[in-house]
């Protein structure tokens, strides 16, 4: 059964950086694109970045290019999603996601098929 299970969320002063792992099971981050997705409260969830699995070019939203960076660890099977400059309007639960590698990448939240349970981001003024 695959799991993604996201960790390293927190409360942080705005100016402040955190460091978000997705670790994966049942499923294998060498052949799966991962993004990065968020939902702040009372709307949609967002796409924030994603990272392919092959050459692992990656893209971003407008909001977090320049402050956010996704990198990844084959051997831990695990994503990160590095944020700095954070801002009160950074905060939000923020979710991993996989996509096979053979399909595009996109920012779509239904382009993808396996989900975290989320972790919450909150950045205090």
């Amino acid at each position: 059964q695959v799991q993604l299970e996201e960790s390293g969320g927190g409360l942080v002063q705005a100016g402040g950086s955190l460091r978000l792992s997705c670790a994966a099971s049942a499923l294998t981050l060498s052949t799966n694109n991962m993004a990065w997705f968020r939902q702040a409260p009372t709307k949609e969830r967002e796409f924030v970045g994603a990272i392919l699995c092959r050459g692992g070019g990656t893209e971003y939203a407008d909001s977090v290019k320049g402050r956010f960076t996704i990198s990844r660890d084959y051997g831990k099977n695990v994503i990160y999603l590095e944020m700095n400059s954070l801002e009160p309007e950074d905060t939000a639960i923020y979710y991993c996601a996989a996509r096979p590698g053979r399909l595009a990448l996109v920012t779509q939240r239904s382009g993808y098929n396996y989900w975290g349970q989320g972790t919450q981001v909150t950045v205090s003024v």
